[in-house]
């Protein structure tokens, strides 16, 4: 049962270093950083993350396959595993669609997108010579010359089923969104259907003590899920509660729980949590 701490998008990039450094020093096992269109970019604020830090590991959550050619995505993430051995997660994912539209990157299958890009940076990684002729992906015999002696494990961030069964064919590990619950990580599970080790991340928003957590983000994120608002599960509440929720989501299946403050200052909430688990 891993506990990642993710820094949140709307935090400014300069916060970075003094977050990490200030998580490397707790029991936190991960730092998980952000790559949504406009904020700021995933593998850069990994590699910062590790420079900074010895210990935690730093998961990439999530890199949309339309932006990234599965070549140049193995070479950045062979880099960062070479220079950080074991401290390397890398989330993989369809992107949001109406955004990979605004900038040309939209595809007529996602999911064979998401499907060939995750197999290729995979091989690559592991320091094979890759030629794929695919309905979203095309390689002609390329190969990394500094593979990592330890490829990190990829990731695939998504939530429909046909897509966490696509996880669970291809990936070592799933990372699901913020708002899904204990009750729902059970389905996840079968859906995803791993027939081999796989690890279930999911993103949670934390917020402990008083204040109330933004009506508008949670009907945002209903939206995306496709659920009712109240049904959006967080770790609110004291820090018991908040607690509480964490060990529940563990209980159900999850291995890691990456917990996403919500607050302009989160290291109180997370030191908060820390103290109550």
């Amino acid at each position: 049962m891993r506990l990642g701490v993710m820094f949140d998008r709307d935090l400014p990039p300069e916060q970075l270093v003094p977050f990490a450094r200030e998580l490397d020093g707790t029991s936190v096992d991960d730092l998980w950083v952000v790559e949504d269109l406009g904020w700021t970019g995933g593998v850069s604020a990994a590699a910062t993350a590790l420079a900074v830090t010895s210990r935690l590991r730093v998961g990439i959550g999530i890199t949309p396959a339309p932006l990234r050619n599965p070549m140049l995505l193995a070479m950045e993430l062979a880099n960062l595993a070479r220079l950080h051995p074991g401290r390397l997660a890398a989330g993989i994912g369809h992107g949001v669609g109406a955004w990979m539209a605004q900038v040309g990157a939209a595809v007529p299958s996602p999911l064979a997108l998401l499907e060939e890009t995750i197999t290729s940076v995979r091989a690559l990684l592991r320091g094979e010579t890759v030629t794929v002729d695919g309905r979203a992906v095309h390689l002609d015999g390329v190969s990394l010359v500094h593979p990592p002696a330890v490829p990190p494990p990829v990731l695939a961030g998504v939530k429909g089923p046909r897509s966490l069964a696509l996880s669970g064919r291809v990936a070592q590990g799933t990372i699901v969104p913020e708002g899904i619950g204990p009750a729902d990580l059970p389905r996840v599970l079968d859906q995803i259907g791993a027939a081999e080790e796989h690890e279930l991340v999911v993103f949670t928003y934390l917020h402990t003590g008083g204040g109330e957590v933004p009506t508008s983000l949670v009907e945002e994120q209903a939206a995306f899920l496709g659920i009712a608002p109240q049904d959006v599960v967080m770790a609110t509440g004291t820090p018991e509660q908040a607690a509480a929720q964490v060990k529940a989501l563990w209980a159900a299946g999850a291995d890691t729980v990456a917990v996403r403050p919500l607050d302009p200052n989160p290291l109180p909430h997370v030191h908060a949590l820390l103290s109550a688990l």
